[in-house]
């Protein structure tokens, strides 16, 4: 039976193969699909897609983020496998073939999976406030055999300002190093890297093809060992980044309405879910919008359609139409016009800001924020004051790194959006020619029906 490697490379589309020949070098041993995707295209709703074969209205992933209802919070980026509702492709391959083994090497929602083994980043929150990289694993000596061999997972590197190759680097190593003391029969790999200067620098800049190189080189050891050892590579992509040149306030705008609400707290403005009658999720270039008396609804679309830079809104019809009526999705979806993107701002003057605005602080913002990769560039001391309190936290004191700009025009690349061209939109590579018979004769796969696909690889059902 043939294993799997199936490395998940965040922001690959057909352009960016040209200066990817390791990349390239699969799919000429196999072959290239066109991978159609879904709304919305980012990071947590299209794992879950590939996981389950499903849609966000089945297994509930409608963005890497929402406003949990019954909690009255936002909360981007959780981490529980048991959000993700729906049989996951190790559960229907373990029904065909008993004792069936998995690595998910950072694949979102890991932490309660029912795999063998699983790698995701998870710092130390320390009592006193102080975060340290760290990484969570399943069984826990791994993150002892990992650490011993690689070091400290780069979490510096893996998101923010100084978000690098290091990364993705440290997790090519880690699953070189599973699939080494281990065999898995299905591993689940992602690499973030073309997330980074793709968004800062655009995909159509230098630095765009240099992160490209970078990390087909870094994947270089791991296909070779792959290929030595009989494993079946995969290779796909969530989504492709495109030019972003417009942010969006939507919720100032619903501010300025009198629709959203805040609440201040030494002198910062917080927003309040509770009593706001409508507020946005911002979600790269897709914003859920929840509306709390639904006689508000037509209403608030209608400012949504008047606002620049939106696309579409999606009603609850228009929601249903895209796989989207769940409830944990806004009342209303906004999505952006191409090149434009939802900010998650809504204070009216940056002196009112919370704190957590000017860092990097994904669990804490209502919303996503690209900005967190740039140094701000307002602040010529930035880099003088981030030492200081990399020095203060190295001397085990509290720190506050505040660096990150309140002024989102720097953003390049965003994503979010169903892809115009398919040059532009995600893709899958097999390097077993032979595995196209699955495709039944077609060039492009569905992320529907991604699941279908590497459990027909992985357990061997379809006749050659």
């Amino acid at each position: 039976m043939p294993r799997l490697l199936v490395l998940d490379v965040v922001g690959l589309t057909p352009r960016l193969l040209a200066d990817m020949p390791n990349l390239r070098a699969v799919a000429d041993a196999g072959f290239q699909a066109r991978l159609d995707t879904v709304l919305p295209a980012v990071t947590c709703s299209v794992q879950s897609t590939f996981l389950t074969g499903s849609l966000p209205r089945e297994h509930g992933i409608v963005g890497n983020g929402w406003y949990f209802r019954d909690l009255g919070e936002v909360f981007l980026w959780r981490q529980h496998n048991r959000l993700v509702r729906g049989e996951k492709i190790w559960e229907a391959a373990r029904r065909e073939r008993p004792g069936y083994t998995v690595a998910n090497m950072g694949w979102w929602y890991a932490m309660g999976a029912d795999v063998d083994w699983t790698l995701t980043p998870r710092p130390i929150y320390y009592s006193d406030g102080r975060k340290e990289p760290d990484c969570y694993t399943v069984p826990p000596e791994l993150h002892d055999e990992l650490t011993a061999t690689l070091g400290t997972f780069p979490l510096f590197d893996y998101w923010g300002p100084t978000a690098s190759i290091r990364s993705s680097q440290w997790i090519v190593d880690a699953t070189t190093h599973v699939l080494t003391r281990h065999g898995p029969d299905l591993t689940l790999a992602y690499l973030p890297h073309l997330d980074y200067d793709l968004q800062r620098y655009g995909p159509d800049s230098p630095r765009a093809r240099e992160a490209a190189r970078a990390i087909d080189t870094a994947m270089g050891p791991l296909l070779r060992y792959a290929r030595d050892h009989g494993y079946t590579v995969v290779v796909l992509s969530e989504y492709g980044i495109t030019r972003a040149s417009r942010p969006v306030d939507v919720n100032r705008m619903l501010r300025g309405e009198g629709l959203l609400r805040v609440h201040t707290q030494a002198g910062m403005e917080y927003l309040d879910p509770w009593t706001s009658r409508a507020f946005a999720v911002a979600d790269h270039q897709i914003a859920h919008v929840y509306v709390a008396d639904p006689a508000d609804r037509a209403h608030v679309a209608g400012l949504l359609a008047k606002l620049p830079g939106v696309a579409e809104v999606l009603d609850e019809d228009g929601r249903r139409e895209y796989g989207l009526d769940h409830e944990r999705a806004g009342d209303l979806v906004a999505i952006a016009d191409p090149e434009a993107w939802f900010t998650y701002y809504y204070w009216l003057d940056d002196a009112r800001a919370p704190d957590f605005a000017r860092q990097v602080e994904i669990h804490r913002k209502p919303g996503y924020d690209p900005a967190e990769l740039f140094w701000d560039p307002s602040d010529r001391a930035v880099k003088v004051k981030a030492g200081i309190a990399l020095a203060r936290k190295k001397l085990g004191l509290r720190y506050r790194m505040s660096v990150v700009p309140l002024d989102p025009s720097p953003v390049r690349g965003t994503h979010g959006r169903l892809p115009a061209d398919p040059d532009d939109g995600p893709i899958l590579l097999c390097d077993d020619p032979a595995a196209l018979r699955h495709l039944s004769g077609a060039s492009s796969i569905h992320a529907t029906n991604v699941k279908r696909f590497l459990l027909d690889l992985g357990t061997d059902r379809s006749p050659a």
